[in-house]
């Protein structure tokens, strides 16, 4: 039977080059000579640093534009309040990654409310589909396109036939 697995992945290394280009473009900018400013990434965890409120909101677009260049979906990130201190600034970016088990129940019951002749299963962090049919496998991957209330960006992979 026809089966793949609805995951939610963060590519590490990409990520990894995400923010290399953005402590490369902060340190050659105009604006942000002398300030200290930087992109710090410890597991999925991304701190940024610099002297203003203003600036963060700044270094945060910058994060953005080179994580879509490279294929990150913003949908994962978490952005945590800023904590301003007088001469500093600084704001923590969650990278969240998997699919928690809310996500997954909600994923689940959308599968079933549309009545397509698939079974999906809760498997860790990964949720499985099998099916008699492949165009049924391909009528659940357009539906979970299609949910926009979805805050996770999905991968459908280990696609078998």
């Amino acid at each position: 039977m026809p089966s793949f697995d609805i995951v939610s992945e963060l590519d590490k290394h990409e990520l990894t080059n995400a923010i290399d280009q953005a402590n490369k473009e902060v340190t050659t900018r105009y604006d942000f000579k002398g300030t200290d400013s930087s992109y710090e990434l410890k597991d999925t965890t991304v701190t940024l640093k610099t002297q203003t409120e203003f600036q963060l909101n700044q270094m945060y677009d910058i994060l953005v534009e080179k994580a879509n260049r490279r294929g990150i979906d913003i949908k994962c990130m978490e952005v945590k309040d800023p904590e301003l201190q007088l001469k500093t600034a600084k704001q923590v970016i969650e990278m969240k990654e998997g699919l928690d088990a809310p996500i997954a129940k909600k994923i689940v019951k959308a599968i079933k409310d549309s009545k397509l002749k698939v079974q999906a299963a809760i498997q860790g962090d990964s949720v499985r589909i099998t099916g008699k049919k492949r165009d049924d496998l391909q009528d659940v991957m357009q539906l979970l396109r299609g949910m926009e209330d979805l805050e996770l960006p999905l991968q459908f992979n280990n696609f078998r036939d």
